[in-house]
């Protein structure tokens, strides 16, 4: 996969192009992406996926707080490389393009610069300043300029419409199931392990505090969830507390990633760590003592011990 973060020397032949933030890369878009192979390979033409960086929201809304994303770039990246398209272009998104309306976008990018052969596109994709271009416009431009345009029908799972709307919706709950049964795969955040105030060790269980690299990265709702962490090539099993914590860090509305690793005993700050939620295990409540709070701390552990070795069968 080539990745371009410009168009300066984007080269493909007759490119076959999708568009779209994908946040997620959630089933829905696995499906218009799938098409977008299987079109190139027919028509001898190369596949490519065309997103933006940062997310539209963070530069139409900056004024907005409350953007709350599913994937980091990287995440991107790492998902398009395994899907094997052959170009993966991030373009920079800027107030000034946001201005660009779907007409100029098309005309000035598709065509001229990336001379599309075939464009690749979900049943509600609209695109353009205001979002006006939708699939009857761009069916009339590709007459103009002798390209085809696909359009894919909704995508269902067990007769529900995926959306990244729904899957943020979804977590925000903690509402892990379904959120996975959307996404195809298991929710992740990664980050890097921080200094904590201890006071897991003092019980018997050690957290180590994930301080995530994006500030929009969305963070589960509050609560207790089985987990697996990966540190290196290693995978371990855990279980993860998800609350609000009163001092300032990088996290969505700085709330705390606490993960407990089982069998497990080393020193890893300044290590980056990759979580995969598996199953909410409870709300996070408040203990009258430290002994009530060892006693269901206990009872969490064997909770997640068992979603990890029934998701293993």
């Amino acid at each position: 996969m080539q990745i371009h973060y410009d168009l300066g020397h984007f080269k493909a032949v007759n490119p076959v192009v999708t568009i779209g933030t994908f946040d997620g890369v959630h089933l829905g878009h696995r499906e218009v992406i799938s098409e977008l192979r299987q079109i190139s390979k027919v028509s001898g033409g190369e596949s490519v996926v065309f997103t933006f960086e940062p997310h539209p929201r963070v530069v139409v809304l900056p004024q907005e707080d409350s953007i709350r994303l599913l994937s980091t770039i990287e995440e991107k990246i790492n998902s398009f490389g395994k899907m094997g398209i052959d170009h993966l272009v991030i373009y920079p998104f800027t107030e000034e393009f946001s201005k660009l309306s779907y007409k100029d976008f098309v005309t000035n990018i598709l065509v001229d610069q990336m001379r599309l052969s075939c464009l690749v596109v979900g049943y509600d994709h609209r695109f353009g300043q205001g979002r006006k271009g939708d699939f009857n416009a761009l069916e009339v431009l590709s007459n103009s300029f002798n390209f085809k345009v696909e359009q894919l029908s909704q995508f269902l799972v067990n007769g529900k419409l995926v959306s990244s709307s729904k899957i943020r919706m979804a977590l925000e709950t903690g509402n892990i199931r379904d959120a996975t049964l959307y996404l195809g795969y298991e929710y992740q955040i990664s980050g890097k392990v921080v200094e904590g105030m201890k006071l897991g060790r003092r019980i018997g269980f050690p957290t180590a505090n994930v301080e995530t690299f994006d500030p929009h990265k969305l963070v589960p709702g509050d609560g207790v969830y089985a987990v697996k962490v990966n540190i290196g090539k290693e995978i371990y099993s855990g279980m993860c507390n998800i609350g609000f914590r009163p001092t300032v860090n990088f996290n969505v509305d700085h709330r705390s990633i606490e993960v407990h690793i089982f069998d497990f005993d080393q020193d890893i700050y300044g290590t980056v760590v990759t979580l995969n939620f598996i199953e909410k295990i409870r709300d996070e409540r408040k203990f009258s003592n430290i002994y009530e709070l060892q006693e269901q701390l206990n009872k969490d552990k064997v909770s997640a011990l068992h979603l990890a070795l029934y998701q293993n069968k």
